[in-house]
């Protein structure tokens, strides 16, 4: 796996090291040694799945709190969205910032997403479906969001979200 970190500390973009020849190619898309060589968290609890059916759907921004922090690998395995993540480390010199990243089914790269940091993405393209690996258990009681036009982080979406669930619309600025 080929490792980068973001301008966020502790969040990394992973792409496969793709083995090729004739017939395709083979890469790890998981290992718990190579996260771990990295200082990375990687007791995973949880598989999730989502699937979006239509281009311009906004999913985000999630949070879960203290004690329950989720750090998550995030993949498109169809389609493509922009990823995006917000550093809530109070004690980060990061902290408030954001960085966005296309995930795409062409370009295998996987977001790895740290605790203490909000979460979303917006599609790209109709049907796709986004993978999430995940170090915690879902905990409704501790779940959270900020709102993703939240004008304290001014994310730059590449487009206006054209359906938001009606709970994401209504979480608070932060």
């Amino acid at each position: 796996m080929i490792f980068t970190e973001t301008k966020l500390k502790g969040a990394f973009i992973l792409e496969i090291k793709k083995l090729e020849d004739e017939r395709g190619f083979f890469g790890r898309s998981w290992c718990a040694k190579e996260l771990a060589a990295h200082g990375l968290k990687h007791d995973i609890k949880q598989a999730n799945t989502s699937l979006s059916l239509k281009k311009g759907t906004i999913r985000g921004m999630h949070y879960q709190n203290d004690p329950f922090q989720e750090t998550k690998l995030i993949r498109c395995t169809r389609g493509a969205i922009y990823d995006v993540i917000i550093d809530l480390r109070k004690n980060s010199p990061t902290y408030k910032q954001w960085v966005g990243v296309e995930l795409t089914q062409d370009n295998y790269k996987m977001l790895y997403v740290p605790e203490d940091f909000a979460h979303g993405f917006i599609t790209l393209e109709d049907n796709c479906e986004v993978s999430y690996l995940v170090t915690q258990f879902y905990t409704p009681g501790a779940e959270a969001g900020i709102r993703w036009n939240d004008p304290e982080f001014k994310i730059e979406w590449p487009m206006n979200p054209e359906i938001i669930s009606e709970k994401d619309r209504n979480h608070p600025n932060f």
